[in-house]
This record gives C-alpha cells, structure tokens and sequence, in this order.
C-alpha cells in the first residue's frame, strides 16, 4: 500500500483535462449542468477512520460512495456492513493495494473476484452487482481498460484530487477541493491508512462550505445513470 509523499496535487486537473477526453469509457465525472457532487473514499473500510467519517456524513444525512480493499473488508465485516446498512455506494478498489499494470490478467481478475466476494460476505450485495473498479493510485493502461471493459467492469476515475493521502493537513486538502470542484464533481478521499487520520475532520469541514455553494451531494449510482 506504498503511497508517494511526493506532492502532485497541482498536476492532478491538468492530468484530469488530457486523460478524459482520452478514455472517454471511464467515469470521471457527473454531468457538468447540475450542482451536483459525489464524495468519494478510497483504502478501506478502517476500524477507526471509517467509523469517524461514518458520524460525520450522518450528521449531515449525506451518502458517499466507498472503494473498498478486499483484504481490508474481510479484517473488518462488521464495518463494512455498517457502511452498506446506512445506504453509502460501494465499488471496488482491488484485494491489495497495487497497482493494476503491475498484475497480470489473471491476477487483476482474482484481485477483483476476491473483493467482490468479500463485499457480498460482510454484506448483502450480490457479487455480481458490484461492478465498479477504482484503480489503485489512478493508474491504468489501455490494456487494463480493456481487460475491465472485456469482463464487464466499469473503470471510475475522479475530477477532483486533493492528494490527502500524503497528510499535507486538513486546511490545505479543504483548499485544494473548494479550489477545484465544480458541478458533476467526483471528489476523491481517503478513509484507509494512508490520509484516513483526517479524513473525519476534513469531511466535516467541507461539507457546509459545499452545501453554501449550493452543491447538492450524491452517490455514483446518480453520475453512472447519467452516462
């Protein structure tokens, strides 16, 4: 689960406007004429961070969408569950936290097969429904696309990235987001090891500064309707 401390935080929307246009069969985002936003969350479920976020979206009534490791669902069930009894959306994130041009075929589709068999352990969902894949780091190849595509996975990529995971503190990540979101904006967090110790507070903070901008949150499955 090696993330780089190195910051790339500045290049991640101009990385977003090249690669969209490119792979246009990804979901990078929700329509650009409604004031409507997805939070999203990468690495978990964790047994401390996810519960703390946990409190601050109900607070608000808000759902989000989650991009689960499998090895982290099957160390913590019970959360998982929780995640999926309050109505949050859930993708995958792959079984390991590695980056899918390093696996071969065989192993990215085990990968994915374990993960969605966790999801459906620790849940009710069906594994067959779960069908959305966030690559690891954002990284992909033409090849890994079409291996997900020939599989009937659907690729989620993001429009806004703060680069959380590097814990550069919650004032900046809350900076970087209002900096750059806009409206179908799909906004990517983390609630694992990496970025998670924040990830409460700096939902919490972003959220009524979203909602006076007059965004209205949603989950994928609304963006996934519109594509």
């Amino acid at each position: 689960m090696n993330k780089s401390k190195i910051q790339f935080a500045n290049l991640y929307p101009l990385l977003y406007r090249i690669l969209k246009p490119t792979f246009p069969n990804c979901l990078w985002r929700g329509s650009p004429d409604v004031p409507e936003i997805a939070l999203t969350f990468d690495d978990g479920p964790h047994p401390e961070y996810t519960p703390q976020l946990l409190q601050v979206l109900d607070k608000y009534q808000i759902k989000a969408s989650f991009f689960w490791l499998g090895i982290c669902v099957e160390r913590y069930p019970a959360i998982a569950n929780q995640v999926y009894d309050l109505g949050h959306w859930i993708g995958l994130h792959g079984y390991h936290h590695r980056s899918f041009p390093l696996l071969s075929a065989e192993e990215l589709k085990q990968s994915l097969r374990q993960t969605q068999n966790a999801i459906a352990k620790a849940t009710p969902l069906d594994p067959n429904q779960i069908r959305h894949v966030r690559p690891p780091n954002g990284f992909f190849t033409p090849q890994t696309l079409k291996l997900l595509h020939s599989w009937n996975y659907r690729p989620v990529m993001w429009s806004v990235v703060p680069e959380d995971w590097v814990s550069p503190g919650i004032p900046l990540v809350v900076k970087r987001v209002m900096r750059q979101v806009h409206s179908g904006a799909l906004i990517v967090l983390h609630d694992g090891y990496y970025g998670g110790q924040d990830v409460a507070a700096t939902t919490a903070e972003l959220i009524p500064q979203l909602l006076q901008e007059g965004y209205r949150f949603v989950t994928l499955q609304k963006f996934c309707h519109q594509h």
